[in-house]
């Protein structure tokens, strides 16, 4: 292998070493066998356009070449590109890795084989090193200049500034200009390079990984992202396009996708001379016939085809690559060709397992200089890297892009307390330094001074290292602030000026005892107990299992003794109730007293606190959790009555009015911080948080650990818990839900009836002869319902009309009716015109009522009257500046207000997914706030659960002394600006409202900011659920 020119590759400009032998195969496995002979020459050219030569053996079939490849350029994730050349008729092929590479290019020294990106994973977060996606961006790059990846005007413009901003640095206008003007990456960019140069000035201080990040995040969402289109026919002859994606098949008219055929469909796969054949499995609810036809220019075309298809088939579907069949006898029937090389869950697992060696490198750049390391765990990928709006960068979606393209970040790397963690991992947070307004709808006084613009400081970068597995090392972090319901906020987010409540409102309810100077912790305290105790990341997760098993506790003892206190002294729960409720519970609560005692005791030997003086490694957990799942394995019979418990209770509510108030009396206990029905199914919940603490604690552990073993086998056994109760939960978890929502409803009969499931909620604008008025929408599974915020002391929702879906059609209707994200609804006896406040969210309500419509034509028929007689949308015309406001920072001494009454006022929407996956990102422990006025920091018990945080004094305390409900708030870190210069701090924001938070550690730093993004951030809309198997309870 020899090099033609001198010019530096993808590899060396990176500053990789030379040759390193990062093989991309499996470990232990062995390269395949070189054949001897004379050696022939092949020009590569590479995704920067450079030329390299390499040389092979003339027998050598095309694995090694591929393996030469990724060798010369030090990439371990290799699995995801391909080599492409035209083969003897012009048409471009890809190289077949089991054959001959001489057999395939006939004359070499005529041909330049392309090395490209093959295989494009749905989400770029799975790749775990920077150099593969740098390699990635240089791809949207060559497919945006090529015309392949076509998008509107303003995200063509949003792309080229982020590549901009990774080749020259931060915004210059004279060298904006110069390099613009050198450098065409599109057709006719001069249109576009006034748009180009404002999004590039709003990327201050971004990095070139975090420009290719923001570039992957972008280009994802596109239609034509990683799509090459090949010609073909259909049945009648229409001229269309088909493709091949992670997803299975797709089929475009020009550049318009007009169907797709997911791989689950999809049975078999075939081709027959000039025809591609995809047959599909049966569905009686499916128009499709068995098998589709599709004609294309010839059989080449055809075959070619055929074969990228099984091979996406396989890398994205397959555990293992597949054997190979036994040659036949006699005669062989089809192709024998099949895909070589590992699957994608493969390379994850290689990655993850770090059977790789790891490379140090530097990527270089003019201005700014990021080094990264190569030492991060693989296993903290979801840690570091910040789930942005799934709907941020679609066509026509210019807001959401302008916003986006405004979240910068500003990376500064203090050099104090050098003394402490001399390694290269995370000393100082990250600050950022750019305030975004939440989509929230009342201000009220200032919590704190808000942030100064980043904009305004242009500071110029530390160069201090920093590796990938800490978050300052991520190059995902340039997304400055992380809304909460998972869309870019946008300046101007109302439709009209009676959408929000009136801004001259009193300020939020601040507890006491939250602003108690006395309650400050002096740093050196601080720091004198965090040098006492371990810092290894296995302690901090055992001691996630103690802090979340105390709030657990709490949660049973609301119903073994402060319910059955309750119900005690009062005459109004039949005896068979009881026993049903407090049998069941009551094991639980012994089990789980045992099981805390058992793991704070481990945690004390851990940290050398004990006097017992007894031989034996105690720095491990799985061997406590192993056995402790073992015996709750014993509670599965008490775990499965929960479904008859909720049913019980709601049958017992509905048939004594006795026992409706008391029930209702109840949860207006501060100690009842929750609905009742949700302390009915938090042992459901626990289960998942074990789960996931085991496969946090699998991941960690290298195999040879002496806790390795004992930690995989308690994730199998709970896992296996999970598996079977699972399902019950999710119909438990929408049962539930229609109740919480009767209660908010005024004007219903029978919301909750069988087969019924919740969709979505959240506030929308409904057009009327008075214009846009905000309604709040309900979706369920067969009907629509919207509602105004009754005047009642309860803040209940006054139905005011209801649409059955089926039958159902809706259209985009923004240029009839001059409305921004505004919809026509058409039922079969009445049409609404809906507006949403951003795009974002109009996307997700399209999607969940295109859904719902799809599930109501499948059913039966039409939905039964739900209606008690209310009065016609026009005839009640509430004005929203009447109610009074919610607050919008602290709640002190009141339990939370609901989650439809916060939706309502921060103009959000919630799905049935958002909940599900909210009861599985729940974590309690120590946080320190700070205060408004002051340098001091409190410390505080926090308890993070239903899109809320809960403060208590210490976790002794029955129930909080304040709330915060998050929907709406933005996750952000401090600016420079802002002169916090203390490890592990968050922010917490929303208009005026300001709130910083101090961890104890790297480790529960990332934890916190994991699961409050992953909770408050509104997730794909792709369901957890299977609507073939609705939640019939």
């Amino acid at each position: 292998m020899g090099e033609t020119e001198q010019r530096p590759t993808a590899g060396s400009r990176l500053g990789a070493q030379e040759n390193a032998g990062i093989s991309t195969l499996e470990h232990g496995q062995k390269p395949p066998m070189t054949p001897p002979g004379k050696l022939v020459s092949i020009k590569i050219q590479m995704l920067d356009d450079t030329q390299e030569t390499f040389d092979i053996p003339q027998r050598a079939p095309g694995k090694v070449l591929h393996d030469a490849v990724c060798n010369h350029l030090n990439l371990v994730e290799g699995d995801y590109f391909g080599l492409e050349f035209p083969d003897h008729k012009k048409m471009m092929v890809w190289l077949d890795l089991l054959k001959p590479v001489m057999k395939q290019i006939r004359r070499p020294k005529h041909v330049v084989v392309k090395f490209v990106v093959k295989f494009f994973p749905p989400d770029h977060a799975q790749l775990q090193e920077e150099l593969t996606r740098y390699l990635f961006a240089l791809q949207v790059k060559q497919d945006l200049a090529q015309g392949r990846l076509t998008c509107n005007d303003t995200s063509t413009a949003l792309l080229i500034s982020h590549i901009v901003q990774s080749e020259i640095g931060d915004f210059d206008e004279t060298i904006d200009r110069e390099h613009l003007a050198k450098n065409k990456y599109i057709p006719h960019q001069e249109a576009l390079e006034d748009k180009i140069m404002e999004f590039h000035r709003n990327h201050m201080g971004q990095t070139p990984a975090e420009s290719d990040f923001q570039l992957l995040e972008i280009a994802r969402r596109l239609e034509m992202y990683g799509i090459r289109l090949h010609p073909a026919k259909d049945r009648e002859g229409t001229k269309i396009n088909l493709a091949v994606a992670n997803t299975g098949i797709l089929v475009f008219q020009g550049h318009t996708k007009i169907n797709a055929f997911n791989w689950a469909k999809v049975r078999k796969l075939s081709f027959k001379r000039k025809r591609f054949l995809i047959k599909l499995r049966p569905d009686v609810n499916s128009s499709f016939q068995d098998t589709l036809e599709f004609l294309m220019a010839s059989r080449d075309f055809c075959k070619s085809f055929w074969k990228i298809c099984v091979e996406h088939h396989a890398f994205f579907r397959l555990f293992e690559e597949p054997k190979p069949k036994p040659k036949p006898v006699l005669f062989s029937r089809g192709s024998s060709f099949r895909f070589s090389g590992r699957t994608q869950k493969q390379v994850l697992d290689y990655v993850k397992e770090g059977g790789h060696k790891k490379v140090q490198f530097e990527r270089k750049h003019s201005k700014i200089h990021s080094i990264r390391s190569l030492t991060a765990q693989p296993s903290e990928q979801h840690t570091e890297v910040p789930k942005q709006s799934a709907r941020a960068y679609g066509d026509n979606n210019d807001a959401a892009a302008v916003q986006s393209c405004r979240q910068g970040k500003e990376l500064k790397s203090s050099a104090e307390d050098t003394g402490q963690h001399k390694s290269p991992s995370l000393k100082k947070s990250p600050k950022e330094g750019r305030k975004v307004d939440g989509a929230v709808v009342s201000t009220v006084e200032e919590e704190e001074e808000p942030a100064k613009d980043r904009m305004q400081q242009n500071r110029p970068q530390s160069q201090q290292p920093s590796t990938a597995g800490s978050l300052t090392g991520s190059p995902h972090l340039s997304e400055l602030s992380i809304n909460s319901q998972g869309g870019p906020s946008v300046a101007n987010m109302t439709l009209s000026p009676n959408l929000s409540p009136d801004a001259k409102q009193s300020s939020p309810l601040v507890s006491p005892l939250l602003n108690d100077p006395s309650c400050i912790r002096a740093d050196d305290e601080e720091e004198v107990k965090r040098k006492r105790f371990p810092t290894e990341k296995a302690y901090f997760i055992a001691k996630e299992v103690a802090t979340t098993e105390r709030t657990y506790l709490k949660d049973l003892e609301v119903i073994t003794s402060w319910f059955q206190s309750a119900v005690s002294k009062e005459d109004c729960m039949p005896e068979t109730l009881k026993n049903l409720i407090f049998s069941n519970f009551e094991p639980l609560h012994k089990f789980h007293t045992g099981f805390l005692k058992e793991i704070e005791q481990r945690l004390a030997l851990w940290e050398g606190r004990s006097n017992a003086h007894i031989k034996g490694d105690y720095q491990r957990i799985g061997d406590v959790m192993l056995k402790n799942i073992q015996s709750m394995k014993q509670l599965t019979i008490h775990l499965r009555k929960h479904n008859e418990i909720l049913m019980e209770l709601e049958n017992g509510i509905k048939n004594s009015r006795k026992l409706e108030t008391f029930c209702r009396d109840f949860e207006l206990q501060k100690v009842c911080y929750l609905p009742l029905n949700t302390f009915l199914l938090r042992p459901l919940h626990r289960l998942m948080h074990y789960k996931q603490i085991m496969e946090r604690l699998c991941k960690h552990y290298p195999p040879n650990h002496v806790d390795f073993r004992d930690s995989r086998a308690a994730l199998a056994e709970i896992s296996e818990m999970v598996a079977q109760l699972h399902g019950n939960m999710i119909k438990m978890e929408n049962f539930q839900k229609l109740h919480e929502l009767k209660k908010d409803l005024i004007g219903m009969d029978n919301l909750v009836i069988p087969g019924r499931e919740f969709i979505r909620l959240g506030s929308l604008s409904k057009l009327s002869g008075k214009g846009l008025q905000q309604r709040m929408f309900f979706l369920f599974n067969d009907i629509l319902l919207y509602t105004s915020r009754g005047l009642t002391a309860s803040n209940q929702f006054k139905v005011h009309g209801h649409l059955p879906l089926y039958g159902m059609t809706m259209e985009e209707s923004e240029e009839e009716w001059g409305v921004p994200h505004c919809l026509t609804l058409r039922g079969q006896q009445q049409s609404i015109v809906v507006a949403a406040s951003t795009r974002a969210e109009m996307d997700k309500w399209t999607e969940d009522i295109q859904m719902a419509i799809d599930l109501a034509e499948k059913s039966s028929g039409p939905a039964p009257e739900l209606l008690a007689s209310s009065p016609p949308d026009n005839k009640d015309p509430l004005s929203v500046s009447d109610c009074s406001s919610l607050p919008a920072g602290l709640i002190s001494d009141q339990r939370p207000v609901s989650i439809s009454y916060v939706c309502w006022y921060r103009m959000q929407s919630l799905s049935f997914y958002d909940i599900l996956q909210s009861n599985e990102n729940q974590l309690s422990g120590n946080l320190l706030r700070k205060f408004k006025n002051s340098n001091g920091w409190q410390k505080l018990w926090v308890v993070f659960t239903n899109f809320c945080m809960f403060f208590y004094k210490s976790h002794q305390d029955n129930h909080p002394l304040a709330s915060l409900p998050l929907l709406g708030y933005s996750l952000t870190l401090p600016s420079e600006s802002e002169n916090i210069h203390k490890d592990y701090v968050f922010k917490l924001h929303f208009k005026s409202h300001v709130y910083y938070f101090r961890a104890e550690s790297e480790y529960t730093f990332e934890r916190w900011m994991e699961v409050i993004r992953s909770a408050t951030s509104s997730a794909s809309r792709t369901r957890a659920l299977s609507h073939k198997e609705p939640h019939a309870y």
